[in-house]
């Protein structure tokens, strides 16, 4: 982490877990373990039927509530779907944007991306932009060549004014609700790719002040580990963020000093 030029930030992604009623109960026993975020924002990306529950059980703390996915036309006859302005009524600050299990379930590729995170920004909103390999990539040697393919494309078309909005999170495929990790050093080389290829599009200065999260199964064993390394930023966390006291652990490392 550099606190100096850009935000810590953990968020945690549900996915399609929790009803209403079960969000109401994590956020009082979030309220009552929650340490003071000194250093870290905090926030909370729950599925789309639980916002306005969300939104009234975390109003009292340090918290925001996000988004899982967004759609990016602003209406239309698209059953089913989300639009950037709904979740922006609601007072949605951030959205996941491109993760692995959309890509892989839902037909989402590089292009549909890019949509979402121009909709996103029109709105007003933070996109959580999710990047990464599998497992087979990663053995074929191509994992910076698909990461920089990822990053360039999410980004394209978007302005360096906008970019500050967006996060970006490296999420291995291979490591997300496998129980494997990217050690701390394969973790923080792709992070310090993805901030290379951020300068090399808009330069040093817009580079350093974006956040960086790590996205493949941090937990409160390896979260101080991960978040030691200079370019990850904070995390995007699946089922550990499930757990109230699992979750604040990780905020716990994320406020180390």
């Amino acid at each position: 982490m550099n606190r100096r030029y850009r935000k810590t930030i953990i968020a945690g992604n549900w996915k399609m877990n929790k009803t209403a009623s079960e969000t109401k109960q994590f956020a009082e026993e979030l309220k009552a373990i929650m340490p003071k975020a000194k250093w870290c924002d905090v926030l909370v990306c729950v599925p789309s039927v639980n916002i306005p529950t969300a939104m009234r059980a975390f109003k009292d703390m340090r918290v925001s509530v996000g988004a899982e996915n967004v759609f990016y036309e602003k209406s239309g006859a698209y059953t089913g779907e989300v639009s950037a302005d709904m979740l922006k009524d609601l007072g949605v600050k951030y959205v996941i944007i491109g993760h692995s299990e959309r890509r892989q379930y839902f037909g989402e590729t590089d292009i549909t991306v890019n949509k979402k995170v121009h909709a996103a920004l029109e709105a007003g909103l933070h996109p959580i932009i999710c990047v990464g390999e599998s497992l087979e990539q990663r053995e074929l040697g191509v994992t910076m060549d698909l990461i920089s393919l990822q990053v360039k494309s999410a980004l394209a078309g978007v302005s360096s004014d906008k970019l500050r909005k967006c996060v970006i999170a490296y999420e291995p495929v291979w490591a997300i609700g496998t129980g494997k990790t990217a050690t701390p050093e394969q973790a923080g080389e792709v992070c310090t790719f993805i901030r290379a290829t951020i300068r090399h599009m808009y330069g040093a200065r817009i580079a350093r002040s974006i956040t960086i999260q790590y996205g493949g199964s941090m937990n409160p064993g390896n979260a101080a580990e991960l978040l030691a390394q200079p370019d990850i930023d904070g995390g995007l966390i699946g089922g550990a963020a499930l757990k109230s006291d699992q979750f604040v652990d990780i905020i716990n490392a994320a406020n180390q000093e």
